[in-house]
């Protein structure tokens, strides 16, 4: 297992099984993200898809705010429009300036959450808003506590949604209740939204972490490459049509069938016994 400081604003441990626990450490700001935390999120990610000692991830926060979108307040490092995406001043800019602070910046976030190569939960202990509230949304589960909630901060701000909003609501939600929720920007309270299917379930506060501790432990002990092509598999069959989908299956299951826990996961079968899956 490894440790933090717990004065890290970003903390990081790796515990037995093989679990990557990212947890947000900024109470004091209801865990608004700064350039530098955006940056070591990203990295983390990275890192467990090509650590091999890695099996899932958990990303959660400290304090009543599981991520309360940019930090504005930071100067370069808040974006302008609600991601973390840092860049010149707006007396500065010139055109095509803001797209890239977006697309280098926000964008990045939500896709090493969507491309991470290992199961991804979201454990969600409070707010959730802006590109926070994409950040939980882009994970492959989502685990909400009883006082979460998610809002579509942007039209708060007269920004447009950024950071894979509009990509991700959706396919979460359909269309028309995807824009109701950007469009007022009301708050969604965790048990409206496990109804609304943005959450997979709510427990109590005091549950958050030891639900998704059995989670990501359930997670860590399967076949992980199995897992990382489904993944990829199902977030890439909301993108094309049926023929790509099924060609997509067909090669992957290819991929697959080369790997230790394939063949394990066949053996066992055979032999009337559970499998132990290595990660390989």
């Amino acid at each position: 297992m490894s440790s933090a400081d717990p004065g890290e604003e970003v903390l990081h441990r790796i515990e037995t099984g093989g679990v990557s626990w990212i947890t947000l450490n900024r109470p004091a700001a209801m865990n608004a993200l700064t350039r530098d935390n955006r940056e070591r999120v990203i990295r983390l990610l990275d890192d467990a898809s090509a650590d091999p000692r890695i099996r899932a991830v958990v990303l959660t926060a400290t304090g009543k705010g599981f991520c309360a979108g940019a930090d504005l307040r930071g100067g370069p490092s808040g974006g302008p429009s609600g991601g973390p995406s840092g860049g010149p001043a707006a007396g500065d800019r010139v055109a095509g300036d803001v797209a890239r602070m977006i697309r280098l910046g926000a964008q990045r976030l939500i896709t090493a959450v969507l491309d991470c190569e290992k199961p991804v939960i979201a454990a969600v202990n409070g707010t959730a808003a802006g590109i926070g509230s994409h950040l939980a949304l882009a994970c492959d589960l989502v685990i909400a506590a009883e006082p979460a909630r998610f809002i579509e901060v942007f039209v708060r701000r007269g920004l447009v949604p950024d950071g894979g909003g509009a990509y991700l609501l959706p396919r979460l939600l359909g269309p028309q209740k995807a824009k109701e929720l950007m469009f007022f920007g009301d708050a969604v309270p965790a048990a409206e939204a496990e109804r609304l299917g943005l959450v997979n379930t709510v427990v109590p506060a005091d549950a958050l972490e030891a639900t998704a501790r059995a989670w990501a432990d359930r997670l860590a002990q399967g076949p992980t490459r199995a897992l990382a092509l489904t993944k990829q598999l199902v977030n890439a069959s909301l993108d094309g049509d049926r023929a790509a989908a099924l060609a997509a299956e067909a090669t992957a299951q290819e991929i697959n069938m080369t790997t230790a826990d394939a063949n394990e996961g066949v053996a066992g079968f055979l032999e009337r016994r559970t499998p132990k899956y290595l990660g390989r």
